[in-house]
């Protein structure tokens, strides 16, 4: 299983091919971009998961494809080392590669789609970006599946890239945990505030005047508001912890294929204000407020009526984390499995479950 430990797929790689071992598969990591850091290790420390790091780039940090010869060689040496029956790619060019085992590729994000969301795709035409766009197409295209965290975002991929196989939709998941009982007057966030589709400059425009405070989580080069409380890029185990006492949750984001933060936040019993775009509308409908991504005045009298509300916000609370309760990642590990069975089973006589190897 291909990985990369820039944003969410970090998290999501871990806890499913933890799962997957926990139920009887050898699963190996192979990251894609920057090596993972010590805290990121630590989400692996309890797994029997091996984890090899390529030094690979990163498609979207390598548009013109300089990298892709270099990681045809060892991606092919790495398949040929550990000759497993199933490759999950969490990326779209690889898939492009003459692998042995059948492949099942993620679409996590891509650069198209997050342009088009942002409103900002003049530079899509420029022959680097022209060329990232082949070979996302190409990659859709190669793999015996592919498969997208959302249906609105399964829908953005077909109009981008009008791939010829319908793909499927596998929600994410995370493990289940106890609703918290204890909250305190705390809104919380998280995003890179140098990325445009986090739209963090709508929630700092919405801070002031607030009574409780605000805090996101997340790397920034300066703070944007003296209304908030900016606590730079947290551990996992740290911002799940931040999540269990913040009383609201909020994502001004104009751009998010599933929003595994979202969800965390969610079982984490904390009241959801969301924009509202598909993503969220689609997985949310009930158990959020929404507000129009880029009105700071609307997103600021909702969470002004959540932090006066005190049965209002715990029963947007209960509703969030009844509804990420859907979400399991035993569910997506179970849909999973059966993918991978179906593929194995398309190319030569299934083996047993427990059998299955997941590698890269």
């Amino acid at each position: 299983m291909t990985t990369d430990t820039v944003g969410g797929v970090w998290t999501y790689s871990c806890a499913l091919a933890a799962s997957l071992a926990a139920s009887g598969a050898e699963v190996t990591l192979a990251t894609l971009g920057p090596r993972a850091r010590a805290d990121q290790h630590e989400m692996l420390r309890d797994s029997r998961i091996r984890l090899i790091e390529t030094d690979l780039a990163l498609e979207w940090q390598d548009p013109e494809g300089r990298d892709f010869a270099n990681a045809r060689g060892v991606l092919t040496a790495l398949e040929a080392q550990l000759r497993p029956d199933i490759v999950h790619l969490n990326s779209f060019r690889e898939a492009t590669l003459s692998w042995r085992a059948p492949t099942v590729l993620v679409a996590h994000s891509c650069v198209n789609s997050w342009a088009l969301a942002c409103r900002d795709s003049a530079w899509l035409s420029e022959p680097r970006w022209t060329r990232y766009t082949e070979r996302v197409a190409a990659g859709l295209n190669s793999t015996q599946a592919w498969i997208c965290p959302s249906q609105s975002f399964h829908d953005d991929i077909v109009e981008i890239y009008r791939p010829r196989s319908p793909g499927a939709v596998i929600w994410n998941g995370i493990a289940a945990s106890a609703f918290p009982n204890r909250k305190r007057q705390l809104i919380f966030a998280a995003g890179r505030l140098w990325d445009r589709a986090k739209n963090i400059e709508v929630l700092a425009a919405a801070a002031p005047g607030l009574e409780w405070p605000v805090q996101i989580a997340g790397p920034a080069d300066a703070d944007p508001s003296a209304s908030i409380s900016w606590l730079g890029p947290l551990p996992h185990n740290a911002l799940r912890r931040r999540l269990q006492h913040a009383a609201i949750f909020t994502s001004p984001a104009l751009y998010e294929p599933f929003g595994l933060s979202v969800l965390e936040a969610a079982a984490a019993g904390c009241a959801l204000v969301l924009s509202n775009i598909a993503t969220f509308r689609e997985l949310w409908s009930g158990a959020a407020r929404f507000f129009e991504p880029g009105d700071s005045q609307a997103l600021h009298r909702i969470l002004a009526e959540l932090c006066a509300d005190d049965f209002g916000r715990t029963r947007l609370q209960r509703a969030a984390y009844e509804q990420s309760l859907s979400y399991s990642l035993a569910r997506t590990t179970s849909a999973y499995l059966k993918l991978y069975e179906g593929l194995l089973a398309s190319n030569r006589p299934s083996p047993q479950a427990g059998q299955i190897e997941v590698h890269a």
